[in-house]
């Protein structure tokens, strides 16, 4: 497991309320949609990253994250594991707290290399799950 109980609380409650969603569009068949919603329930302000740079959930979205043009604390990845490790190093770049990847994106050496740079993150693994099981919601 990537991430222990302490690591998810701590992101979900300690690291910041701007979450940069990569890989969050407008489609809202996508799982990004839905987690998105839930996090803004949460008390997450949303920042949509996508090539699309569409405004979804009420909040501009961006084409990647050197666009976006203010800090983002936590940075959850939504695109396929083998682009998610570029997505990490820009994130550790950006200066976020933590990395974030969903259910099923794993990259064990993006994991290594961006907890060496002393960023918290979790792998496979989803907040809408987490908050609730957490008891956090």
């Amino acid at each position: 497991m990537y991430g222990d109980d302490a690591t998810v609380r701590k992101i979900l409650t300690r690291s910041g309320d701007t979450w940069a969603v990569v890989g969050l569009s407008s489609n809202r068949q996508r799982a990004a949609y839905g987690v998105a919603q839930v996090l803004q329930r949460f008390g997450k302000r949303v920042v949509p990253v996508h090539p699309k740079a569409e405004t979804v959930h009420g909040e501009q979205g961006y084409a990647s994250l050197a666009d976006v043009p203010f800090d983002v604390d936590v940075v959850d990845v939504f695109v396929n594991s083998d682009l998610a490790g570029a997505v990490a190093d820009e994130a550790v770049a950006k200066g976020a707290k933590a990395v974030w990847f969903q259910l099923g994106v794993v990259d064990e050496e993006a994991y290594g290399r961006t907890r060496a740079a002393g960023v918290d993150m979790v792998m496979d693994r989803c907040p809408a799950i987490e908050i609730p099981r957490l008891g956090l919601g």
